[in-house]
């Protein structure tokens, strides 16, 4: 047999619900308001009936007292029932409706009262600041009862005071007048109520709305989650208002877009300053996945609007995805660098074993010195103008690259580079994008051909990388420049329009800049200055004759670089892993 279980305790208390509690405290707070006004005002009602009732109690024994007939009876007849000064006073205390109308001698003695056997005898309050001159208002208690009470004195024809004069309204009738007026305030206070819990009731509501009636307890452990999801998830949050403004940054959002709490409050451009993230968070900027680059991160961010008119904006961090493919990318070019010298050398191979074969042995030695030499030729054109050996290397693979894809890469007469850089890795990232920039303009065109120029002026470092390719319309020159601007097809791993722009981040960065013209005889020529990029200053030599094609590096595949090449490969992919693609 089961036992039975345990009977439920009633539990008395506030109901769990936000809209139950938001009701009942308003209510309770009408309720309250409703009864604490109607005291005030009773109270002061109250006190407002007295003094009315003592003021009109005065204004009748002021009247009395005026009477001469009064004055004259209690100067020249005796106190009686049915004298002059009794028929007179209750004359005028009918025509008034007070409750008594009582007139005393100096002595005390009633000439007057509402009941005959009372007339004669003295009074039972203390007359003497009556009799003494003054006017006297008050609530007091006789013979009568409780009533409010005025006293005037009485004067005679000589102005001399003869007596007194008592006027009396009952108590009860001004209380009467308080009880009756009760019931019209709990009225009006049962209205004001009424609206009130009817006001409360409909804010209530709204408030169920918007907290979808939840209790305070599921509010706060949403909060809480809210808290930890926040500031637990690798995702950047940053929250807007309508009017545009930062009302909540996560943990990750902080550290990805480089602000703190002080930017809670302000628009997103007081906060990131104008730019293509501010423009991306703030709308401006249509789409999803949008690419922006925020410092040295590349960010991809999407916005949803929220029913408030406000926003909510996610950033993801692509930095190390856009490094990996980057990387990628340089690693497949060398891959298809090293496939075409591989091609190349066979047929080297082939050519050297025939002649052998042939027994032509005089002309095997002479192919083989000239390949050696043009080898050799190629890889100090490179290394005798640039000292760099990270920029060095990276020129030898985009020849080899270039080579492969029916592109000149020519080194200009003018380029001279010392072995002093501040940031070498920098001016590759630079170096890289423009080069593979201008080989992807120029790739499949007629007599397709690069030129680079690097030298030094002083500490400054001026690079210069010209293409024969279709060049960069004028409106377009500072668009390109821009956060996700491309006209090529995505790679694999991602998306475009990020290298340009980091070309010119960096060098803003060191104080410079970066453009782009159109070049002599077509194509476009980009231009970066970066001051204070050697550590000494020197100036390069001015070239000792024109730029020509002599001093192309690889212009035909057969010059490319064999065996060096792959000594170089390491270098030159740690050199190029930051390349960023562009336009």
């Amino acid at each position: 047999m089961s036992p039975t279980p345990p009977a439920r305790r009633l539990r008395l208390g506030l109901p769990r619900r936000v809209f139950s509690q938001v009701l009942l405290m308003q209510v309770a707070i009408a309720a309250g308001v409703a009864v604490l006004a109607t005291g005030l005002f009773l109270a002061p009602l109250s006190k407002q009936l007295d003094q009315e009732a003592m003021r009109r109690a005065l204004a009748i024994a002021q009247t009395t007292a005026q009477d001469p007939q009064i004055a004259e009876g209690v100067q020249n007849t005796p106190p009686t029932r049915n004298g002059p000064v009794q028929k007179e006073a209750e004359r005028i205390r009918h025509a008034t409706n007070a409750e008594y109308i009582v007139v005393l001698d100096r002595r005390w003695i009633r000439w007057s009262h509402p009941t005959p056997s009372e007339i004669g005898r003295q009074v039972s309050t203390d007359p003497r600041d009556a009799l003494a001159g003054k006017e006297v208002m008050e609530i007091d208690k006789g013979t009568l009862g409780r009533s409010a009470r005025g006293k005037v004195p009485l004067y005679d024809a000589d102005h001399r005071i003869i007596g007194a004069v008592s006027v009396g309204i009952a108590y009860d009738s001004v209380r009467a007048r308080l009880i009756s007026a009760i019931p019209g305030l709990f009225a009006y206070a049962g209205g004001a109520l009424a609206v009130g819990a009817l006001a409360a009731w409909l804010i209530s509501r709204r408030v169920q709305r918007q907290t979808r009636d939840l209790a305070f307890s599921d509010i706060s452990a949403l909060l809480a989650e809210r808290e930890a999801m926040l500031h637990g998830i690798r995702e950047g949050v940053v929250a807007l208002d309508r009017g545009g403004r930062i009302r909540l940054l996560n943990d990750e959002a902080r550290r990805l877009l480089g602000i703190g709490d002080e930017a809670v409050g302000k628009s997103l451009d007081e906060a990131l300053g104008e730019g293509r993230t501010a423009d991306v968070l703030a709308g401006r900027v249509t789409g999803t996945d949008l690419l922006t680059v925020r410092g040295q991160r590349v960010l991809v961010a999407n916005r949803m609007p929220t029913n408030d008119g406000g926003a909510v904006a996610t950033l993801r961090d692509r930095t190390e995805l856009e490094q990996l493919g980057r990387e990628l990318d340089s690693t497949r070019g060398l891959i298809d660098a090293l496939r075409a010298q591989d091609h190349e050398h066979a047929n080297r191979m082939h050519t050297l074993l025939g002649l052998l074969e042939l027994e032509m042995y005089d002309d095997a030695v002479e192919f083989v010195g000239e390949v050696v030499g043009d080898h050799r030729v190629t890889a100090e054109q490179v290394t005798e103008k640039i000292h760099d050996p990270l920029l060095a290397a990276l020129l030898v693979g985009k020849a080899t690259v270039a080579a492969e894809r029916g592109v000149a890469l020519w080194i200009s007469d003018r380029t001279l580079l010392p072995d002093r850089l501040i940031d070498p890795r920098g001016l590759v990232t630079v170096v890289g994008n423009l080069v593979d920039n201008a080989l992807d303009a120029v790739a499949g065109t007629p007599h397709a051909r690069v030129e680079v120029e690097l030298r030094a002026e002083g500490r400054t470092a001026v690079l210069r990388v010209r293409d024969t390719g279709p060049g960069i319309p004028e409106e377009r020159r500072e668009l390109i420049f821009t956060d996700g601007w491309t006209t090529k097809k995505p790679p694999a791993h991602g998306k475009r329009g990020i290298g340009l722009s980091l070309v010119r981040r960096l060098a803003e960065r060191q104080g410079g800049g970066a453009a782009v013209t159109e070049a002599d005889g077509g194509g476009a020529e980009f231009t970066v200055v970066l001051p204070e990029a050697l550590t000494e200053p020197g100036l390069a030599p001015e070239p000792q004759g024109p730029t020509t094609p002599d001093a192309a590096v690889a212009p035909e595949p057969h010059l490319v670089p064999g065996p060096s090449l792959s000594a170089e490969t390491t270098t030159a992919m740690d050199a190029t892993d930051a390349k960023e693609e562009s336009r």
